[in-house]
């Protein structure tokens, strides 16, 4: 009986280092295949975009050819990418996260998305004003938020700073799209952070009394409705009315000639410019790559390819660009209030958009 008991001891012995071994081959196989091996970190970047511009695939390649690191491209809405990080949580394997609108990059601040990131390329490049001050986030682009005229009913002059845009004098004149969208309500966090709440408030109440429809559309369908005559005056992006001016299209370019472009608040602040930007992700299992690569989208190659391939401005000062359109846009003044800031008065220009029926 004793044997007996030695031998089924001697059997669950056996079957339990046979266990205890193989699953030591299965977290032997998990840390291999883990992102962060040796040879991915130095040659892999997973980059989750919401920048939705096939011009970019050069910037991606050029990088690639310059580093020998591979992007593994995700693109998708920006929502669903930051609903995507967060599920996905410590096992993500994005590294960066690219977006338009600083209004993005701040909510994903604040869903904790982001891991701080210390760089001098990127601190010496890109100016405090277009930067997280917490090393989260960095504008790469810019862009300007321009009025638009019709210069059949309207001239050089008439109409020269945002608050313009409320005078009754334009009651029926004017097309946005909504109050809700991002770029409107970096718009709104501009003049919240010149003028205050209150003042904000009642431009807002003015200028969603002067509309001359329901707010609709993107930016390119308010250019259109200017053109044709169904409002005088509309809000846009810059690099809408650049790609109407390089279109290949003769009745694109005709519609771009019916417009007229205003930097406003020259005299004053500055126009409101935006950013196009992105950060280094928490969980990110190729550090060293993403740090690489935002360092990279400072270059002067790629400073200028976001200004040739997108029509947008560089963000490292004094980068030369060939390109037509904006040439002919011509130097403006931009705002020197912190892109953070317009971030972080998000929430409260939803709540006024909100109570004044501007949607």
């Amino acid at each position: 009986m004793i044997v007996n008991l030695l031998n089924e001891a001697q059997i669950v012995r056996r079957h339990l280092l046979a266990s205890y071994f193989a699953l030591f081959l299965v977290a032997m196989a998990l840390v291999l295949a883990r992102p962060e091996s040796a040879s991915a970190q130095d040659n892999v970047l997973n980059l989750y975009s919401a920048r939705h511009y096939q011009t970019d695939e050069a910037l991606y390649s050029n990088f690639s050819k310059a580093t020998g690191i591979k992007i593994n491209l995700i693109e998708g809405g920006e929502d669903a990418l930051m609903e995507r990080i967060r599920n996905e949580g410590v096992n993500s394997p994005a590294d960066v996260f690219i977006t338009v609108d600083v209004g993005r990059l701040w909510r994903a601040e604040q869903m904790g998305l982001f891991a701080p990131v210390k760089s001098k390329t990127l601190e010496s490049r890109i100016p405090a004003n277009y930067r997280d001050p917490d090393g989260n986030w960095f504008g790469f682009s810019r862009r300007a938020r321009i009025i638009v005229y019709n210069k059949a009913t309207l001239k050089a002059g008439d109409i020269a700073n945002y608050e313009d845009l409320a005078d009754p004098k334009y009651k029926g004149r004017v097309c946005t799209r909504s109050g809700s969208h991002v770029y409107n309500l970096s718009l709104m966090g501009s003049i919240i952070g010149a003028l205050g709440e209150e003042k904000a408030e009642a431009w807002a109440k003015g200028v969603a009394t002067n509309l001359a429809r329901p707010p609709k559309g993107g930016d390119t369908d308010q250019l259109k409705a200017v053109a044709a005559g169904e409002c005088d005056i509309a809000v846009s992006n810059t690099y809408y009315f650049a790609r109407l001016l390089r279109s290949d299209k003769a009745d694109e370019r005709e519609l771009a000639d019916k417009l007229g472009v205003v930097f406003p608040n020259q005299t004053g602040r500055g126009t409101h410019v935006n950013i196009s930007g992105g950060g280094m992700l928490k969980h990110a299992p190729h550090k060293e790559a993403a740090v690489r690569f935002l360092e990279y989208l400072t270059s002067n190659e790629a400073q200028v390819y976001f200004a040739d391939g997108n029509n947008e401005w560089p963000v490292v000062p004094n980068i030369a660009t060939s390109n037509p359109a904006l040439k002919a846009m011509g130097n403006f003044k931009a705002e020197t209030l912190n892109i953070a800031t317009i971030g972080k008065n998000q929430p409260v220009a939803q709540k006024i958009f909100d109570r004044v029926g501007y949607r």
